[in-house]
């Protein structure tokens, strides 16, 4: 696959996770307004139902705020180190050119001068997480996170002691949400990163996010937890955009790894109700 391939594929996602939810999502945010209790939280619902409308059918952005462009590569076993390299340059340029022509707005800046970097490049941006994945081959799988501020600017690290445990991780969550009140634009999306260091438990936070709504986790234990915790959040009345309401969250997701002794990191990722992402699985010739 050549560059430009690369390139087209980046941009093509971008445009998708940009103007459109996925249908999971969508239909989410119907069942929400069908059972949320608030008139207040319906109406608005509703609004966030035509506005999806509207920017599928006009192929505009969601919201104003595209993002930061965050990506995961899959990455298959026979891929080489030079290829990767080559699919870095792509995505280098498939994010120049869909901040020209989805178009993103240009969010990334210098964080000490605030100065604008134009292109959403730069600075070690675009963010790539690559993981390489024995089940592929000569294939990668390309997904886009676009990460908004008002949603991102809520999220947490707690390092919590051993003995706080699985309540410790549930008052964690729910205090964060509380003090999010309506600044992440619920109905939210929560991911949830267990175990690992600091910097491992809010990366695991982001890509469990990479669900699809209504996907537990295969472990029961861990999936009875989502569960809970979506239950628990949605028993706060915060509501859609924090008017108040029966429904807070949309869905929870957790992912967790092994951790030190003396130690029990919690990652705390919020997303708004514009859960924009997207991905591909690219064959390299």
């Amino acid at each position: 696959m050549k560059v430009e391939e690369i390139v087209d594929v980046v941009v093509e996602l971008f445009r998708e996770a940009a103007t459109t939810v996925p249908e999971d999502v969508e239909r989410a945010l119907l069942a929400a307004l069908e059972r949320e209790e608030s008139e207040i939280s319906r109406s608005i619902l509703r609004a966030i139902l035509k506005n999806i409308e509207v920017a599928r059918e006009r192929s505009i952005p969601l919201c104003q705020d595209t993002g930061v462009p965050l990506l995961f590569l899959k990455v298959g076993r026979n891929i080489s180190s030079s290829e990767i390299l080559h699919i870095l340059e792509g995505i280098r340029e498939g994010v120049i050119k869909a901040t020209e022509e989805v178009p993103l707005r240009p969010n990334v800046v210098n964080p000490f001068t605030r100065e604008n970097l134009k292109t959403n490049v730069g600075l070690g941006s675009p963010f790539v997480d690559i993981e390489i994945d024995g089940r592929l081959d000569r294939e990668v799988e390309i997904g886009v996170l676009p990460k908004g501020a008002g949603s991102e600017n809520m999220g947490t690290l707690k390092m919590l002691t051993p003995a706080e445990g699985i309540e410790g991780i549930k008052r964690s969550v729910l205090e964060t949400v509380v003090k999010a009140g309506g600044k992440p634009c619920p109905p939210i999306i929560l991911g949830i990163g267990v175990g690992g260091t600091g910097d491992i438990a809010l990366k695991l936070a982001k890509k469990a996010l990479l669900r699809r709504i209504g996907e537990r986790h295969p472990e029961r234990d861990v999936a009875k937890l989502e569960r809970e915790i979506l239950e628990d959040i949605n028993r706060l009345g915060i509501g859609a955009m924090g008017l108040g309401g029966s429904v807070t969250a949309l869905d929870v997701f957790i992912e967790y790894r092994g951790c030190h002794t003396a130690s029990l990191p919690v990652g705390i990722c919020i997303q708004c109700w514009a859960h924009r992402w997207s991905k591909r699985i690219v064959k390299i010739h």
